[in-house]
Parts: structure tokens; C-alpha cells; sequence
């Protein structure tokens, strides 16, 4: 009877797919931002104020995880995903803080390249997320997952050319350093949604 009265589930998949939502609406906002600056400061807020709403749903998560006594996938798998999607939307807000404060007047194809590679990750993490709550899915997932590899393998080749250019090409020191550390945050985004990918992954082998 005791077991019966207990918390199951919880809604942690729902939790899970509002944040991966925000992750591609972040990302959204941050490929405008690296298309064109014109509109830099309100691009920049609208990723800040994703991240809080990405916030609240991390602490919502954790909180109903220590209030939950069965969960349906383990508990250490819940925190981890949910806070390495976490870790996504921060690096895209201190991209955007970076750009406001190095005040750049100047949007680089390769920018442009990586923040397209930022959103595609964000669709793959969405993707995977969304069918995670049946693992019947497990083929799709592992497929959605390594796509994600692949996708920030993309983006490491990216950054190591346009850094290869900057430093070949760049006659201003300041804007080189700028630019290295707008690369640098960008690719970085994308290895946080490997992370993400790496975490399912090892749901997928425990649970399917």
C-alpha cells in the first residue's frame, strides 16, 4: 500500500523537452545575433532572459527529483541531463555577453558558420530528448546522438579554419582576441550538446 501512495514519475520528460525547446529558441536568437549585429543589444537580452527561463526549469527538475521516490530513469541520469542542458543555454548567454561587451561592430562568415552549427545541435538535442521517455526509440536516439558527434566534429573544423584565418589575415590584435574568444564560446556550445548526447547515450545502454 505504502509503495502505491508514493510519487512515480514525476513530469521529468516534460521538464526535459521545455528546456530542450528553449535550447533551440536560445540558439535561434544567437544565429540572428552572429548574422547581423544591427539589433545586438535586444538579440542579447532575449538570450539572457531564455537562459533564466531555462534556469527555473533546471531548479524545478531538481526539486521534484528529491521529491520524487521513484523516477524512471535514474536519479543521477536526471540530474546530469538536466543540468548539461543547462550548461548550453549559459555558454550561449556568455557568448552574447561577449559580443556586448568586446562591443563588435562586425559579423565573420565562420561566426555565422558555427552559430548554424549551434542550432542544428540544439534541433539533434531536442530531437533525442523527445523520444526518450520510450525506449523503444533506442535506434532513433543512438542515430539522433551520433549526428550530434558528427555535427560538432563540423564544428571543431570550423573554428580550427577560421582561427587559421585570424591569425593569418587579422592586422588588429584587439579584434583578433575578440574574435578567438566569440569562436572559442560558439564551439564550446557545441560540445556541451555532445555532452548532452554522450549522457542520453548512457540511458540508452542502461535502460533499453
Amino acid at each position: 500500500m505504502f509503495g502505491r501512495l508514493m510519487p512515480t514519475e514525476g513530469k521529468f520528460f516534460d521538464l526535459f523537452n521545455q528546456h530542450a525547446e528553449l535550447c533551440v529558441k536560445g540558439a535561434k536568437e544567437m544565429l540572428g545575433l552572429m548574422t547581423n549585429f544591427d539589433d545586438l543589444e535586444n538579440r542579447v537580452h532575449a538570450i539572457e532572459s531564455i537562459e533564466k527561463q531555462a534556469d527555473k526549469i533546471t531548479y524545478t527538475t531538481v526539486d521534484l527529483l528529491h521529491k520524487t521516490f521513484i523516477t524512471p530513469i535514474d536519479r543521477d541520469d536526471i540530474h546530469k541531463l538536466i543540468t548539461k542542458m543547462d550548461d548550453i543555454l549559459d555558454m550561449m548567454e556568455d557568448a552574447g555577453q561577449t559580443v556586448s561587451l568586446y562591443d563588435l561592430h562586425a559579423v565573420t562568415p565562420e561566426a555565422k558558420r558555427l552559430a548554424e552549427l549551434v542550432l542544428a545541435c540544439c534541433e539533434k538535442v531536442k530531437d533525442a530528448v523527445a523520444l526518450l521517455s520510450n525506449m523503444d526509440n533506442a535506434r532513433d536516439i543512438v542515430a539522433i546522438c551520433e549526428e550530434i558527434d558528427r555535427l560538432e566534429s563540423d564544428a571543431d573544423h570550423v573554428m580550427r579554419a577560421a582561427m587559421s584565418k585570424l591569425f593569418r589575415d587579422e592586422p588588429d590584435v584587439r579584434n583578433l582576441i575578440k574574435m578567438k574568444a566569440i569562436y572559442e564560446i560558439l564551439e564550446t556550445v557545441t560540445d556541451r550538446c555532445e555532452d548532452v548526447a554522450n549522457i542520453i547515450e548512457g540511458i540508452i545502454v542502461e535502460n533499453a
